[in-house]
């Protein structure tokens, strides 16, 4: 007998970003003013139009922020931000003394509140740092300390350095800076509680489809790999029968699936459905996590077919085929049979969920060259195969 140890596998080099520190569980919505008040007492509470106001959980917190002695304003964000409305909060606010920016809310709230702590010291308009519109200026800072509490398990917008602003008809651009990144994300899944089925589904799969486009990413790394692979199974147990039910275990599930989808593409980037999301987005009056969620299942067997005729030795196959095997649970599945399985569940995910198709929003067959055409950016380029125009119009068209 040998005494040779087996040869272990190279791991290659890579880089993680910067992250949060990161406050998760049930209730954690409690430590808020205490974390708050370790910046100072003057804070900028950026939130949704109501649901904050009319919950139980923000009555609690209002009570709480005043009993800690803090005070505060509150911006109240209606849709998606467009560089007009934070130009306009940067200058109604700016002068004002504030210690901290909290943002709670969806992704658009917390978008809204990184741009915002990033602009109120500097005060310039962030139409000079949009990514792909104007002149595209360095961000120098400073940017206020921001702290991020999301009430919805989608976007991961917690945990990334990127504020998605929006001028319907015109365009979707990231304003991205790692000086961004909040201090601090607060995830509490019983903010989850009040969600409609609707938003359950589309955002949930939205956080799906950044956890397998990372996975698949030609950015993923070892690290990244290891957190989409416990982000995916949790919400392949979680979002079907958090739709179905609400439940403090499946919040929990699908609170942690957004957060790792967050981190995750933070670090990878994503892919297909991503780049076909922000001219969706941009065109259309189509909630971001309903082109996700109504998108998922053919851009994914439209990368499956590409890499299987073109390359078929890319390492992004046998891990489509893992997370197949994994939601089979049948570990001698074979590759293409655990990638058909894969594919199919999402199918399932698609009539279960409920997810519109693109018609509903006005979007015909004459629309696909334009949308197909802006589709080429960031998300895109990490995809794990180029993709032609003619395999992205047969994308679109599938969901027409």
């Amino acid at each position: 007998m040998s005494d040779a140890f087996p040869a272990l596998p190279a791991i290659p080099g890579f880089a993680i970003a910067r992250l949060p520190r990161i406050e998760f569980g049930s209730g954690a919505l409690a430590r808020l003013p205490d974390i708050a008040a370790g910046y100072g007492h003057n804070l900028l509470l950026v939130t949704g139009l109501r649901s904050l106001d009319e919950s139980g959980a923000g009555k609690r917190l209002f009570a709480q922020l005043a009993q800690r002695g803090l005070s505060w304003e509150q911006v109240r964000v209606s849709g998606e931000p467009s560089p007009e409305w934070i130009d306009a909060t940067v200058a109604a606010w700016r002068k004002r003394p504030f210690d901290c920016v909290v943002g709670i809310g969806g992704g658009s709230a917390l978008d809204a509140a990184k741009a915002i702590a990033g602009l109120l010291l500097p005060g310039n308009s962030v139409m000079e740092h949009l990514e792909g519109v104007g002149p595209e200026r360095p961000y120098q800072g400073p940017a206020i300390p921001l702290i991020a509490v999301p009430s919805t398990a989608g976007t991961g917008s917690e945990a990334t350095k990127n504020a998605v602003l929006s001028v319907p008809g015109r365009f979707k651009k990231s304003f991205r800076d790692d000086r961004l990144v909040a201090e601090w994300a607060i995830v509490d899944p019983d903010l989850l509680a009040t969600c409609p089925p609707e938003l359950i589904a589309a955002d949930g799969l939205d956080a799906f489809t950044q956890l397998l486009e990372s996975f698949v990413s030609t950015r993923a790394n070892p690290l990244t790999d290891a957190l989409a692979r416990s982000g995916i199974m949790a919400a392949r147990a979680a979002l079907p029968a958090l739709h179905r039910q609400q439940s403090a275990a499946a919040r929990a599930q699908m609170a942690y699936a957004s957060l790792l989808s967050g981190i995750c593409l933070a670090q990878t980037g994503l892919g297909s459905v991503h780049g076909l999301a922000s001219p969706l987005g941009a065109f259309f009056p189509i909630p971001h996590g309903v082109v996700c969620g109504t998108l998922v299942a053919s851009a994914t067997a439209g990368n499956i077919a590409a890499l299987e005729a073109r390359a078929p030795d890319h390492p992004a196959l046998p891990k489509y085929a893992e997370v197949g095997r994994r939601f089979a649970m049948q570990k001698g599945l074979n590759g293409p049979d655990a990638r058909r399985f894969l594919v199919d569940t999402l199918r399932r995910w698609e009539q279960e969920l409920a997810l519109p198709r693109l018609s509903a929003y006005g979007i015909g067959q004459a629309d696909l060259p334009r949308i197909v055409a802006a589709s080429r950016g960031s998300s895109m380029k990490t995809n794990p195969i180029e993709l032609s125009d003619a395999e992205l119009t047969g994308i679109l068209a599938t969901r027409l």
